[in-house]
Protein backbone atom coordinates (compact mmCIF):
# COMPACT_ATOMS: atom_id res chain seq x y z
CA UNK A 1 0.00 0.00 0.00
CA UNK A 2 1.20 3.30 -1.17
CA UNK A 3 0.39 6.97 0.89
CA UNK A 4 -1.01 9.08 -1.87
CA UNK A 5 -1.51 12.51 -1.62
CA UNK A 6 -4.36 13.97 -4.16
CA UNK A 7 -4.71 17.28 -4.51
CA UNK A 8 -7.41 19.01 -6.25
CA UNK A 9 -10.94 16.37 -5.83
CA UNK A 10 -13.04 17.97 -8.67
CA UNK A 11 -15.10 15.94 -11.54
CA UNK A 12 -11.95 14.46 -12.74
CA UNK A 13 -9.71 13.95 -9.49
CA UNK A 14 -12.81 12.61 -7.00
CA UNK A 15 -13.08 9.42 -9.73
CA UNK A 16 -9.02 9.38 -9.97
CA UNK A 17 -8.70 8.87 -6.28
CA UNK A 18 -11.28 6.81 -5.73
CA UNK A 19 -9.89 3.96 -8.30
CA UNK A 20 -6.58 4.58 -6.17
CA UNK A 21 -8.58 3.67 -3.10
CA UNK A 22 -10.29 1.10 -4.44
CA UNK A 23 -6.68 -0.85 -5.58
CA UNK A 24 -5.44 -0.60 -2.06
CA UNK A 25 -3.79 2.93 -1.60
CA UNK A 26 -4.22 5.14 1.36
CA UNK A 27 -5.60 8.61 -0.13
CA UNK A 28 -5.28 11.41 1.64
CA UNK A 29 -7.17 14.30 -0.64
CA UNK A 30 -7.32 18.01 0.19
CA UNK A 31 -9.71 20.59 -2.15
CA UNK A 32 -11.00 23.95 -1.87
CA UNK A 33 -14.45 23.47 -2.08
CA UNK A 34 -16.56 21.88 0.37
CA UNK A 35 -18.98 19.60 -1.52
CA UNK A 36 -15.85 18.51 -3.52
CA UNK A 37 -14.64 17.00 -0.23
CA UNK A 38 -17.99 15.36 0.77
CA UNK A 39 -17.63 13.25 -1.87
CA UNK A 40 -13.93 12.15 -1.55
CA UNK A 41 -14.96 11.18 1.54
CA UNK A 42 -17.97 9.15 0.44
CA UNK A 43 -15.08 7.44 -2.03
CA UNK A 44 -12.85 6.54 0.72
CA UNK A 45 -10.84 9.12 0.52
CA UNK A 46 -9.27 10.84 4.22
CA UNK A 47 -9.86 14.48 3.75
CA UNK A 48 -7.64 16.95 4.88
CA UNK A 49 -7.33 20.39 6.29
CA UNK A 50 -4.86 21.65 3.93
CA UNK A 51 -2.79 20.93 0.99
CA UNK A 52 0.46 20.81 3.30
CA UNK A 53 -1.15 18.03 5.74
CA UNK A 54 -2.39 16.16 2.75
CA UNK A 55 1.35 15.72 1.35
CA UNK A 56 3.14 15.20 5.05
CA UNK A 57 3.65 11.78 4.70
CA UNK A 58 3.05 10.86 0.99
CA UNK A 59 4.79 8.54 -1.17
CA UNK A 60 3.51 10.36 -3.93
CA UNK A 61 1.92 13.58 -4.53
CA UNK A 62 -0.92 14.02 -7.78
CA UNK A 63 -1.96 17.29 -8.31
CA UNK A 64 -5.46 17.86 -10.91
CA UNK A 65 -6.00 21.31 -11.04
CA UNK A 66 -7.26 24.28 -13.24
CA UNK A 67 -4.13 26.48 -14.64
CA UNK A 68 -0.32 26.25 -14.80
CA UNK A 69 -0.24 28.81 -12.27
CA UNK A 70 -2.44 26.93 -9.71
CA UNK A 71 0.05 24.01 -10.47
CA UNK A 72 3.28 26.19 -10.15
CA UNK A 73 1.64 27.87 -6.73
CA UNK A 74 0.88 24.58 -5.41
CA UNK A 75 4.23 22.89 -5.79
CA UNK A 76 5.77 25.99 -4.37
CA UNK A 77 3.61 25.70 -1.31
CA UNK A 78 4.09 22.06 -0.42
CA UNK A 79 7.50 20.64 -2.06
CA UNK A 80 9.15 21.58 1.21
CA UNK A 81 6.68 19.38 3.19
CA UNK A 82 7.29 16.83 0.96
CA UNK A 83 9.49 13.38 1.70
CA UNK A 84 12.81 14.09 0.05
CA UNK A 85 12.70 11.03 -2.81
CA UNK A 86 8.94 11.45 -3.12
CA UNK A 87 6.83 11.36 -6.34
CA UNK A 88 5.54 14.55 -7.79
CA UNK A 89 2.46 13.54 -10.30
CA UNK A 90 0.24 16.45 -11.93
CA UNK A 91 -2.26 15.28 -14.36
CA UNK A 92 -3.45 18.89 -14.28
CA UNK A 93 -3.67 19.62 -18.17
CA UNK A 94 -1.70 23.10 -18.20
CA UNK A 95 0.77 25.45 -20.50
CA UNK A 96 4.16 23.36 -21.20
CA UNK A 97 6.55 26.18 -19.91
CA UNK A 98 4.55 26.10 -16.54
CA UNK A 99 4.77 22.33 -16.30
CA UNK A 100 8.73 22.45 -16.60
CA UNK A 101 8.53 24.97 -14.01
CA UNK A 102 6.70 22.41 -11.60
CA UNK A 103 9.32 20.37 -12.56
CA UNK A 104 12.37 22.68 -11.63
CA UNK A 105 10.68 23.35 -8.12
CA UNK A 106 10.54 19.47 -7.56
CA UNK A 107 13.88 19.08 -8.56
CA UNK A 108 15.50 21.64 -6.34
CA UNK A 109 13.54 20.18 -3.76
CA UNK A 110 14.86 16.56 -4.18
CA UNK A 111 12.06 15.22 -5.58
CA UNK A 112 11.01 12.87 -8.92
CA UNK A 113 8.10 14.67 -11.19
CA UNK A 114 5.96 13.35 -14.03
CA UNK A 115 4.11 15.68 -16.14
CA UNK A 116 0.79 13.27 -17.30
CA UNK A 117 -1.93 14.69 -18.33
CA UNK A 118 -5.08 12.69 -19.12
CA UNK A 119 -7.71 11.81 -21.88
CA UNK A 120 -10.92 10.54 -21.81
CA UNK A 121 -13.09 12.73 -19.83
CA UNK A 122 -15.32 12.42 -16.73
CA UNK A 123 -15.98 8.97 -18.28
CA UNK A 124 -12.59 7.43 -18.01
CA UNK A 125 -11.89 8.93 -14.50
CA UNK A 126 -14.62 6.81 -13.06
CA UNK A 127 -13.85 3.61 -15.38
CA UNK A 128 -9.99 4.11 -14.49
CA UNK A 129 -9.68 4.34 -18.57
CA UNK A 130 -7.85 7.25 -19.24
CA UNK A 131 -4.89 7.85 -21.30
CA UNK A 132 -2.33 9.21 -19.56
CA UNK A 133 0.92 11.16 -21.75
CA UNK A 134 3.98 11.36 -18.84
CA UNK A 135 6.66 13.49 -19.60
CA UNK A 136 9.82 12.96 -17.27
CA UNK A 137 12.98 11.17 -16.47
CA UNK A 138 12.76 7.47 -17.39
CA UNK A 139 13.40 7.02 -13.19
CA UNK A 140 10.49 9.26 -12.41
CA UNK A 141 8.63 6.93 -15.07
CA UNK A 142 9.25 3.93 -13.72
CA UNK A 143 7.74 4.55 -10.34
CA UNK A 144 4.78 6.92 -11.99
CA UNK A 145 4.18 3.95 -14.02
CA UNK A 146 2.49 1.53 -11.82
CA UNK A 147 0.54 4.46 -9.81
CA UNK A 148 -1.20 5.79 -12.76
CA UNK A 149 -2.61 2.26 -13.42
CA UNK A 150 -5.49 1.57 -11.76
CA UNK A 151 -6.54 5.12 -12.74
CA UNK A 152 -5.71 4.21 -16.71
CA UNK A 153 -6.51 2.28 -19.89
CA UNK A 154 -2.95 3.01 -20.86
CA UNK A 155 0.04 5.14 -19.87
CA UNK A 156 2.58 6.34 -22.64
CA UNK A 157 5.80 7.68 -21.53
CA UNK A 158 6.52 10.75 -23.84
CA UNK A 159 9.78 11.57 -23.32
CA UNK A 160 11.29 14.59 -20.67
CA UNK A 161 9.83 17.32 -18.46
CA UNK A 162 6.96 18.85 -20.24
CA UNK A 163 6.66 16.41 -23.18
CA UNK A 164 3.21 15.05 -21.06
CA UNK A 165 1.81 18.26 -21.86
CA UNK A 166 2.95 18.78 -25.37
CA UNK A 167 1.02 15.40 -26.33
CA UNK A 168 -2.07 16.26 -24.14
CA UNK A 169 -2.26 19.55 -26.05
CA UNK A 170 -1.45 18.00 -29.49
CA UNK A 171 -3.94 15.71 -29.24
CA UNK A 172 -6.90 17.87 -27.99
CA UNK A 173 -5.76 20.30 -31.13
CA UNK A 174 -6.59 17.20 -33.20
CA UNK A 175 -9.92 16.66 -31.27
CA UNK A 176 -11.10 20.34 -31.69
CA UNK A 177 -10.72 20.56 -35.25
CA UNK A 178 -12.47 17.10 -35.89
CA UNK A 179 -15.38 17.26 -33.90
CA UNK A 180 -15.47 20.48 -35.77
CA UNK A 181 -15.88 18.86 -39.25
CA UNK A 182 -17.70 15.88 -38.26
CA UNK A 183 -20.57 18.66 -36.82
CA UNK A 184 -20.18 20.37 -39.97
CA UNK A 185 -20.86 17.24 -42.16
CA UNK A 186 -23.83 16.75 -40.26
CA UNK A 187 -25.15 20.19 -40.49
CA UNK A 188 -24.81 19.38 -44.52
CA UNK A 189 -26.23 16.12 -44.65
CA UNK A 190 -29.42 17.77 -42.92
CA UNK A 191 -29.51 20.29 -45.31
CA UNK A 192 -29.40 17.84 -48.11
CA UNK A 193 -31.96 15.33 -46.72
CA UNK A 194 -29.28 12.52 -45.95
CA UNK A 195 -30.21 11.13 -42.07
CA UNK A 196 -28.25 11.39 -39.20
CA UNK A 197 -28.07 7.19 -39.35
CA UNK A 198 -27.25 7.21 -42.66
CA UNK A 199 -24.21 9.67 -42.71
CA UNK A 200 -22.81 7.32 -39.58
CA UNK A 201 -23.17 4.16 -41.29
CA UNK A 202 -21.34 5.67 -44.16
CA UNK A 203 -18.35 7.63 -42.46
CA UNK A 204 -17.95 5.51 -39.56
CA UNK A 205 -16.87 2.46 -41.66
CA UNK A 206 -15.24 4.54 -44.92
CA UNK A 207 -12.45 7.56 -45.00
CA UNK A 208 -14.17 10.10 -42.50
CA UNK A 209 -14.17 7.54 -39.23
CA UNK A 210 -12.85 9.07 -36.31
CA UNK A 211 -13.00 9.32 -32.91
CA UNK A 212 -15.32 12.51 -32.82
CA UNK A 213 -17.42 10.62 -35.19
CA UNK A 214 -17.21 7.28 -34.05
CA UNK A 215 -17.00 7.59 -30.11
CA UNK A 216 -18.54 11.03 -29.61
CA UNK A 217 -20.75 11.45 -32.27
CA UNK A 218 -22.63 15.12 -32.04
CA UNK A 219 -25.91 13.78 -33.23
CA UNK A 220 -28.61 12.09 -30.74
CA UNK A 221 -29.00 8.46 -32.04
CA UNK A 222 -25.88 6.74 -33.81
CA UNK A 223 -23.93 6.40 -30.72
CA UNK A 224 -26.44 5.91 -27.51
CA UNK A 225 -23.27 6.53 -25.07
CA UNK A 226 -22.69 10.00 -26.76
CA UNK A 227 -23.90 13.41 -25.04
CA UNK A 228 -25.43 14.53 -27.42
CA UNK A 229 -28.52 11.79 -26.51
CA UNK A 230 -27.91 13.42 -22.99
CA UNK A 231 -28.67 17.38 -24.26
CA UNK A 232 -25.13 18.05 -24.53
CA UNK A 233 -24.29 17.40 -20.83
CA UNK A 234 -20.49 16.53 -20.34
CA UNK A 235 -18.49 15.00 -20.72
CA UNK A 236 -15.87 17.39 -21.67
CA UNK A 237 -17.38 20.87 -21.28
CA UNK A 238 -17.06 23.63 -24.19
CA UNK A 239 -14.77 25.88 -21.97
CA UNK A 240 -12.54 22.86 -21.26
CA UNK A 241 -11.70 22.35 -24.98
CA UNK A 242 -11.49 26.54 -25.36
CA UNK A 243 -8.53 25.98 -22.92
CA UNK A 244 -6.93 23.34 -24.59
CA UNK A 245 -7.06 25.26 -27.96
CA UNK A 246 -5.35 28.30 -25.95
CA UNK A 247 -2.84 26.56 -24.97
CA UNK A 248 -1.93 25.06 -28.41
CA UNK A 249 -2.24 28.34 -29.71
CA UNK A 250 -0.13 29.93 -27.29
CA UNK A 251 2.20 26.96 -28.00
CA UNK A 252 2.14 27.32 -31.95
CA UNK A 253 3.33 30.77 -31.52
CA UNK A 254 6.09 29.78 -28.80
CA UNK A 255 7.35 27.52 -31.53
CA UNK A 256 7.15 29.00 -34.54
CA UNK A 257 4.52 26.56 -35.84
CA UNK A 258 1.73 27.20 -38.27
CA UNK A 259 -1.70 25.91 -37.13
CA UNK A 260 -4.72 27.93 -39.38
CA UNK A 261 -6.99 25.01 -38.23
CA UNK A 262 -6.05 24.90 -34.57
CA UNK A 263 -6.64 29.05 -35.11
CA UNK A 264 -10.04 28.46 -36.42
CA UNK A 265 -11.35 26.23 -34.23
CA UNK A 266 -10.27 28.31 -31.41
CA UNK A 267 -12.13 30.93 -32.94
CA UNK A 268 -15.18 28.90 -33.34
CA UNK A 269 -14.97 27.36 -29.54
CA UNK A 270 -14.69 30.94 -28.36
CA UNK A 271 -17.49 32.36 -29.90
CA UNK A 272 -20.10 29.18 -28.30
CA UNK A 273 -18.53 30.00 -25.24
CA UNK A 274 -19.43 33.81 -25.42
CA UNK A 275 -22.72 32.68 -26.18
CA UNK A 276 -22.94 31.18 -22.56
CA UNK A 277 -22.43 27.20 -23.43
CA UNK A 278 -19.40 26.92 -21.85
CA UNK A 279 -20.55 24.65 -19.53
CA UNK A 280 -22.41 22.37 -22.31
CA UNK A 281 -20.34 19.33 -24.10
CA UNK A 282 -18.24 20.55 -27.01
CA UNK A 283 -20.04 18.55 -29.02
CA UNK A 284 -22.90 20.91 -28.64
CA UNK A 285 -20.66 23.24 -31.08
CA UNK A 286 -22.65 21.52 -33.99
CA UNK A 287 -26.10 23.71 -32.84
CA UNK A 288 -23.61 26.90 -32.88
CA UNK A 289 -22.91 25.59 -36.65
CA UNK A 290 -26.66 25.10 -37.14
CA UNK A 291 -27.57 28.79 -36.06
CA UNK A 292 -29.33 28.07 -33.14
CA UNK A 293 -26.80 27.55 -30.06
CA UNK A 294 -28.19 31.28 -29.12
Amino acid sequence: MTTIAFIGLGNMGNPMAANLVKAGHDVHGFDLMPENLATARENGITVMANAAAAVKDADVVITMLPAGKHVVSVYEDIAAQARKGALFIDSSTIDVDSARKAHAIAEKAGLLSVDAPVSGGTGGASAGTLTFMAGGSAKAFAQAEPILQPMAGKVVHCGDAGAGQAAKICNNMILGISMIGVAEAFVLAEKLGLSHQALFDVASTSSGQCWSLTTYCPVPGPVPASPANRDYKPGFAAALMLKDLKLSQEAAQSAGAVTPLGAEATQLYGLYNAMGHGDADFSGIIKFLRGDAA
